[in-house]
């Protein structure tokens, strides 16, 4: 694969990302996969939607897990919901998750990723022992299938991530790095953190935005905004990833899906900046 192919986020039924047309209109050559609801991770399912990516030339590098009772209203309601942390969902969506694992090894794709959600700060305590097997078990799982499980940022900070990823020890366990949740989340200035874990960053969001004021950092929520207009850097963020040897697709993620004129016209113009900052900074643009 040439080095930084431009990508993005994108969906087949569940209603994140855009959908294949505008992925093809644009003409970017990958996509992360927002995982299909259940009754639609069929192998003719997968069969199918291969099919259209290699009639567009589409590469599937990544296929994201995410659940029912999901919400991102607030922080607050995000720890509560989100992810693999909350302990009355958790063995549902595990099992969850190895499903979507073998719908992306139907998908000849070899990293499945996911929000875990809050990590618990107390490393001692029986939701923190009992969310470390639960990943471990995922991870032997997804092993199985010749796979790597990535976690996205933004709910730790890059420490607390460490030291999750240093406690689950398991060897195909990586990082979805994406600044701007460093920023939405006020858990870290992305840069620093992009440098800090950089060794376990296997893929990459190209996402912006503001953050909340100081006082309410962590608390409320940082503004996500279009790519070039927030507070991440976008050069200085590719710079940064070819400083920390990165070489995969910088996938487009515009979480505005209740607008999707504006949407694609943000992902379009997210396209032309990144092909910009390539060139500048790899030197030539790609064959």
């Amino acid at each position: 694969m040439t080095s930084w192919p431009i990508g993005v986020f994108a969906s087949i039924d569940a209603g994140l990302g855009v959908h294949l047309d505008v992925v093809r209109e644009l003409k970017v050559p990958t996509i992360q996969l927002h995982a299909p609801h259940q009754n639609s991770r069929t192998p003719q399912a997968a069969a199918g939607f291969l099919e259209k990516c290699r009639a567009a030339g589409i590469t599937i590098t990544a296929v994201f897990g995410g659940f029912d009772g999901e919400s991102y209203a607030d922080i607050a309601t995000t720890a509560r919901t989100v992810g693999l942390v909350p302990e009355s969902t958790r063995a549902a969506r595990v099992q969850d998750m190895k499903e979507i694992s073998d719908f992306t090894r139907l998908l000849n794709c070899s990293t499945v990723a996911l929000h875990i959600g809050f990590v618990p700060a107390d490393h001692s305590s029986a939701s923190y022992r009992d969310l470390l097997q639960t990943t471990r078990d995922l991870l032997d799982h997804v092993a199985r299938n010749g796979q790597n499980l990535h976690l996205e940022t933004g709910q730790e900070s890059a420490d607390h991530l460490l030291h999750f990823i240093s406690d689950v020890s398991r060897s195909n366990l990586f990082i979805n790095f994406d600044p701007a949740n460093m920023i939405l989340y006020g858990t870290g200035e992305p840069i620093a953190a992009l440098r800090k874990v950089g060794h376990f960053v296997r893929s990459i969001h190209c996402k912006d935005a503001k953050w909340a004021p100081a006082a309410s950092r962590g608390t409320a929520w940082g503004q996500e905004v279009p790519l070039g207009d927030g507070d991440v850097g976008m050069e200085n963020y590719l710079r940064t990833l070819h400083e920390i040897g990165y070489h995969g697709p910088l996938t487009i993620e515009r979480e505005i899906a209740q607008d999707p004129v504006r949407q694609k016209a943000d992902i379009g113009h997210a396209v032309r900046l990144l092909e910009s900052l390539r060139s500048r900074i790899l030197g030539a643009p790609p064959a």
